[in-house]
């Protein structure tokens, strides 16, 4: 299957759903495709489900821009794919999601260097810390999980553009969720106490910016639309793996009922874990696809809040505010 595979078509695709099951592999997904001559940044790459994300786009020929936080930590990480796949085109860019003029130094040093951007997975992210602010004085789960790769994208989008008129291929965005986002506050973003430590209840933020992430494609989506853009944003739930973003001291901190609806959810190895973020970025079965929520490399529905286009677009409105 040849790059012609994502070139543009006038209107979006009827969703065609795939043979592909929660014990579906990112190799299996992606088996066949030839991703050459396509180049994608992916976000968080030094653990669980980012390398893997990142080792099989470079299998399937893509040039993968890495974006991590710990760069020796990602030379390592590319140094490993290289090991395996001698011809891989991997680089390593820093990149803290939690500090803004970290995200806006990576961008303009990557729109800089003249490389296309075909796509983009917002992978990166944290998990039920303590309250904390970053340097930006937001609290640590929002900044990190939603704000960081919300400027992010919005730096990224013109070359995303230029990227996507010049190839007259389809431009992929790709936000990692999680069905956690079902598990936020009762209003679903908390605008006017974003930062207030005494309304912080970390799983409950956690959920809140899983949510966020939804919104962010979604409303995303409906602006390429309106806009005729050839680019296409999605969101989707990784499924429940066991990789060190949940330590065993944070996992303790799990509300019973959140605890118990977890217990019902399978376990995915990190391989799994990838599999959905490598189809939505690659599979031609997703041509055309966008505002969807995926899992298990299906279309899947969100919660209610997650289908709240009032809700996007508010959310929208408040993070560009954040991030002037």
């Amino acid at each position: 299957m040849s790059p012609s595979e994502f070139t543009l078509s006038s209107s979006a695709e009827e969703v065609i759903p795939s043979e592909f099951t929660l014990s579906s592999t990112a190799e299996e997904v992606t088996h066949g495709i030839d991703g050459s001559g396509l180049a994608a940044i992916v976000t968080g790459t030094t653990h669980g489900i980012g390398i893997e994300t990142a080792r099989v786009l470079a299998l399937r020929g893509v040039h993968v821009i890495m974006g991590v936080r710990n760069i020796n930590a990602g030379k390592i990480v590319r140094e490993e794919i290289l090991k395996e796949i001698p011809k891989a085109k991997v680089d390593v860019m820093e990149l803290d999601l939690s500090s803004m003029a970290s995200v806006r130094k990576f961008a303009s040093e990557f729109n800089s260097s003249s490389l296309p951007l075909n796509i983009l997975i917002n992978n990166a992210g944290i998990c039920a810390p303590p309250f904390t602010l970053s340097k930006d004085n937001i609290e640590l789960q929002f900044a990190t999980n939603h704000l960081g790769h919300f400027l992010l994208t919005n730096l990224l989008l013109d070359t995303m553009k230029k990227t996507a008129n010049e190839s007259k291929k389809e431009g992929r965005i790709i936000n990692v969720s999680s069905d956690g986002h079902g598990y936020t506050y009762d209003e679903g973003i908390l605008f006017d106490n974003i930062n207030d430590e005494s309304s912080y209840q970390r799983w409950r933020a956690y959920g809140q910016s899983k949510l966020a992430n939804i919104l962010h494609a979604n409303e995303l989506a409906r602006n390429f639309k309106e806009d005729g853009v050839g680019i296409t944003a999605n969101s989707l739930h990784p499924g429940c793996i066991g990789t060190n973003i949940v330590s065993r001291e944070v996992g303790q901190t799990m509300p019973l009922d959140l605890r118990k609806s977890l217990g019902k959810i399978v376990v995915k190895t990190i391989q799994q874990g990838a599999a959905t973020t490598c189809y939505v970025a690659l599979n031609p079965k997703v041509k055309g696809i966008s505002g969807k929520f995926f899992c298990d490399s299906n279309v899947a529905e969100p919660s209610s809040l997650g289908k709240d286009t009032d809700l996007a677009k508010k959310l929208w409105d408040f993070s560009m505010n954040l991030i002037k």
